[in-house]
């Protein structure tokens, strides 16, 4: 009798993890290329090489120092992308302060949140953004946020924070330098809070360069490359699978603008001659939708990272054709994962690259487990996927029972992401646990409907939950947007979905819409959609 191979893979690789801080990996960097573009940043008019990035990172890191600021210190940044942000992650890191990364589409309530429970002793911040007065907002929430005692704002404070770094010597700032540890903590990013409270994901030298390392080896990046970053900086996407895959292997980050916008991004790759681009599916869709994509030269583009959310495979398929990104990956993780888990290689088989998220990450582990049990399931059986590795964050910062809910006593993160492992180590994302739909003892997995909605003419993103019914306990509801000028009905849309797939997986509700509820990094938020429904749903049988 033969035991069944069960899904449980690992990274081997001959190239070793990185034992060193994220300030003594760039000054590799600068050494090896002093005069290679290192940052653009278009809507600023901002160029930089890497010589000079090292002399602004300085800069700010002893304005830092002459502000009083310690190793372990938490400095917030709240900002869209601009060559502040970039400099000020790389200070931060040279002084051993924790960067805690601020949502841009924060309100009131959310910042004061996040300043107290990371307790943020300096706030660099824009002034505004897309109609939100940062600095009114953060004079109404300073008196709730005790930790906070000094606050610069980049239009007014930034010069005079670099003036103030002359009075911080050089010798200084190498001291420091020399005090801190790959283990140190670096960085926390907020998770979304879908449910209750943000969490703080506290992150480390180790954790962010070490993934932002490989994720730069996969992509083979070199000095020559130039990387188009229309992804926020906030989140992993921006500061990890962005900037520190960039500055680790001597390629130049390229900013389009302060958030993005498909007309920016297109041109940017193709003024910068940028080989690489970023960016999640639903970017992706807008610019290949864009009524002036035809004007613009993308033939210098061979690579990139789509992430943040599951691929529709025809999108996949027309930015390989359409936008010349023949080596395009996928990856797959989360901010608690710093954040890349598995990613496909530039070289992997057709199918591979556009139906799975590719195979486990250089030294890290994955397995998949049967969530109610924990016990490792059989290949090609679905399970929760779990993480184990250097990626996996330090923790919750100050929340030992949420990181204990999270991190279990072997040191698996688990993700609550369903997936599967082929036989190839190749691993497929099937949805979240939480999503899973259960329709009169039936399982349905929203991803499988969505695939076959996308490969529809008439739609250009398809979005299914499950809404409450009380005969099966829950229906399948589809939320469509449709192509530019495109039109079909709910039943035409049905019966393409009843000639493919099981009638119960068939969506009963259709919903059509211009756009999706997604957090600002382009996530669709599920939880909201729901929400959403069950009250028209609600309203429309009051109305009977």
């Amino acid at each position: 009798m033969t035991t069944p191979r069960l899904s449980y893979v690992h990274g081997t690789s001959a190239t070793p993890l990185l034992g060193e801080t994220i300030g003594d990996n760039l000054r590799r960097t600068v050494l090896r290329v002093p005069d290679a573009e290192a940052l653009v940043v278009r809507s600023q008019g901002f160029r930089a090489t890497y010589s000079q990035l090292w002399a602004w990172t300085g800069q700010a890191a002893r304005g830092l120092m002459a502000l009083g600021v310690q190793r372990g210190d938490r400095v917030g940044i709240w900002s869209p992308n601009r060559a502040e942000w970039v400099i000020s992650q790389y200070a931060a890191a040279r002084v051993g302060a924790i960067l805690v990364n601020i949502n841009p589409a924060y309100r009131v309530d959310e910042l004061q949140y996040a300043l107290r429970q990371s307790g943020v002793s300096v706030l660099l911040l824009a002034r505004r953004h897309r109609g939100s007065d940062y600095a009114a907002m953060v004079a109404e929430v300073m008196p709730g946020c005790p930790a906070l005692r000094l606050t610069i704002v980049f239009e007014d404070g930034w010069d005079a924070l670099l003036a103030g770094g002359s009075s911080v010597s050089e010798d200084d700032l190498a001291a420091r330098e020399a005090t801190l540890q790959f283990d140190d903590p670096v960085n926390i990013q907020y998770t979304s809070g879908t449910t209750g409270a943000p969490k703080g994901a506290t992150l480390s030298h180790h954790n962010i360069l070490n993934n932002g390392f490989y994720i730069g080896e996969t992509l083979r990046y070199g000095e020559r490359d130039r990387v188009c970053i229309p992804v926020p900086f906030y989140h992993c996407f921006g500061m990890v699978i962005g900037n520190l895959a960039c500055t680790s292997h001597g390629a130049c980050m390229v900013i389009p603008g302060e958030v993005f916008d498909p007309a920016a991004t297109l041109e940017a790759v193709q003024e910068e001659r940028c080989t690489s681009l970023y960016g999640v599916p639903t970017m992706f869709i807008a610019e290949l939708e864009h009524p002036r994509f035809a004007e613009f030269d993308l033939s210098t583009l061979r690579t990139g990272v789509m992430a943040g959310s599951p691929c529709p495979v025809e999108t996949m398929k027309q930015v390989q054709s359409r936008m010349h990104m023949h080596e395009v990956t996928i990856c797959y993780g989360m901010t608690e994962t710093s954040p890349v888990s598995t990613q496909s290689a530039c070289d992997d088989p057709f199918e591979q690259r556009v139906t799975t998220v590719g195979r486990v990450h250089p030294h890290l582990e994955v397995k998949i487990v049967d969530p109610a049990t924990g016990a490792v399931v059989p290949r090609g059986v679905r399970g929760e996927l779990c993480t184990r590795g250097y990626s996996v964050m330090l923790g919750y910062w100050n929340d030992p029972a949420a990181t204990r809910a999270a991190i279990d006593e072997a040191r698996w993160m688990h993700t609550g992401d369903l997936a599967v492992v082929d036989d190839a180590g190749y691993v497929s994302i099937v949805g979240r646990i939480k999503d899973l739909i259960i329709r009169g003892g039936e399982n349905i997995y929203p991803r499988e409907v969505e695939e076959l909605l996308h490969t529809h003419a008439a739609v250009s993103e398809a979005q299914v939950i499950g809404v409450p019914s009380q005969r099966y306990g829950e229906e399948v509801m589809a939320w469509i947007k449709l192509r530019p000028g495109a039109s079909v009905t709910a039943d035409e849309l049905r019966q393409f979905c009843l000639a493919k797939l099981a009638r119960f997986k068939a969506p009963v509700y259709w919903k059509f819409v211009e756009s999706f509820p997604m957090t600002v990094t382009g996530k669709i938020q599920k939880y909201r959609m729901r929400e959403i429904a069950v009250a028209e749903l609600e309203q429309a049988a009051r109305s009977e």
